[in-house]
């Protein structure tokens, strides 16, 4: 929303508890992930003696599976509270290319992170490139690291396990297990370029921009900073 719709506002509530909730959980999930999944694709040496001495991979491994779970989990939470939350819990899942104002503020949006406008447009939820960027590099990456992540959890549980029931399909529409490995390590960067991207912008935006931006996913209040 523009800030030609929200001349006089002082404050609107936009996240719900559900989604704040589902933010800060989905952001150490995602934290435990980047971290175990690199260690998991660049393994520690090999240490000489008792196996049992030695099991920080194994211990690494079982963070990341679980912080696969509560990700995933969250996920789908987060799908089924778009379908029952306010508008703005929307915002996520879907970019609206065919409406002609999304393109202006996209552009206007463009030319202010640019630097090419003196003052931005006031936002009650996402500002176009933020959706755009949500949607395409998030949603669409947490989609691929889940399926793919699942197949090879699959993989090593072998036939008969849920995991290979349900993702087991994955690997040969890939190709074979290692295109999948690659493809789940590509998700790996797709993400953590969004999140620095996401900090970077958030910080910003709190700074510069005329509304609040990470007290916002703390209490739910959006506040402007004029009422123009």
């Amino acid at each position: 929303m523009s800030d030609t719709n929200l001349t006089g506002i002082e404050k609107v509530y936009v996240y719900e508890a559900p989604v704040r909730i589902w933010h800060w959980i989905n952001m150490i999930a995602i934290l435990v992930l980047g971290i175990t999944g690199y260690f998991i694709g660049n393994p520690l040496p090999t240490m000489s003696g008792e196996a049992s001495d030695h099991y920080l991979m194994g211990t690494i491994r079982f963070l990341h599976f679980s912080a696969a779970y509560i990700f995933a989990i969250g996920f789908a939470g987060r799908i089924y509270w778009a379908f029952f939350g306010n508008h703005h819990s929307r915002e996520l899942f879907y970019v609206p290319v065919w409406r002609s104002t999304w393109w202006q503020g996209f552009i206007d949006e463009l030319k202010w992170y640019l630097f090419l406008k003196s003052e931005p447009a006031k936002h009650e939820g996402h500002n176009p490139m933020a959706q755009l960027a949500m949607f395409f590099m998030f949603v669409l990456g947490s989609i691929l690291m889940i399926f793919t992540g699942f197949a090879l959890y699959g993989e090593g549980t072998g036939p008969g396990s849920w995991a290979n029931a349900l993702f087991g399909w994955v690997i040969p529409l890939f190709g074979q297990s290692q295109d999948v490995h690659s493809w789940h390590r590509l998700g790996l960067w797709i993400i953590t370029v969004f999140v620095i991207a996401h900090v970077y912008v958030a910080i910003r935006e709190d700074i510069m921009s005329r509304q609040s931006m990470v007290s916002t996913m703390i209490s739910g209040w959006r506040f402007f900073k004029d009422k123009r």
